[in-house]
């Protein structure tokens, strides 16, 4: 079922550690994003620890149907996982603020195989700072693929040049996956539990560590290496 849209790159941009990025990076246009204007430079392919390409692009407005039927294909776990609730039903008005974003402070990508939504990863800016809060959900039967570290990382690639160099979540103490997904990104994370909580912040500034870490993976994903199978 899995496919690869035509004429779409790969997902292989790293932001660079130059100070003068926005002149030297080669999608340029991804530096310069307006609010409110959909940035089709950000769509690309991502390959998986199966060898699966899926497709990867920002969420838009006319998602809600298909993140809707998303969200009801999860299951209660995934949902309170994701939602610290048991939230079966997502309103409209929640649907709504889920789906339009302006792409600069709020921005989420969705994760596609063919035309299903089996993915969405999003960070959303705190006000009047250098930090957001970043989230992502990966449909039960495509999880421990990589999918969930691909959203990772391309959040980060598209929050730095933003002006965001610090990510904050929160993940439940027994939810071991999510936090793989944290410590295999390469970033320095840190992470203190209170109450059966995991809260997590890290600097998303890109270092040679998680350069390194990604060629890594990409080249053990390219040779079908399924050995990463923690990762969500």
């Amino acid at each position: 079922m899995s496919s690869v849209a035509p004429k779409v790159r790969a997902c292989v941009s790293e932001v660079s550690h130059s100070a003068n990025v926005a002149s030297t990076h080669p999608d340029v246009a991804a530096w310069r994003r307006l609010p409110g204007v959909y940035p089709a430079e950000l769509e690309c392919d991502v390959v998986v620890t199966t060898g699966e390409s899926f497709h990867l692009r920002p969420i838009r407005a006319d998602d809600a149907q298909g993140l809707d039927a998303f969200h009801q294909r999860l299951t209660r776990d995934s949902i309170y996982r994701r939602y610290f609730s048991l939230h079966p039903v997502l309103s409209d008005a929640e649907v709504a603020h889920l789906t339009q974003v302006d792409f600069t402070d709020r921005l989420a990508f969705v994760v596609e195989d063919g035309d299903l939504l089996i993915a969405v990863g999003r960070y959303d800016r705190f006000p009047s700072s250098n930090s957001a809060e970043v989230a992502f959900v990966v449909s039960d039967d495509y999880q421990h693929r990589g999918i969930g570290l691909s959203l990772l990382e391309k959040l980060a690639d598209a929050a730095w040049p933003m002006g965001i160099t610090t990510f904050i979540a929160e993940t439940q103490a027994d939810n071991r996956y999510m936090m793989s997904v944290f410590q295999d990104s390469g970033f320095e994370v840190h992470a203190h539990m209170e109450d059966e909580v995991i809260s997590v912040r890290f600097n998303i500034e890109p270092t040679a560590q998680s350069s390194a870490r990604r060629t890594s993976r990409r080249a053990r994903f390219n040779e079908g290496d399924t050995s990463s199978t923690g990762l969500q």
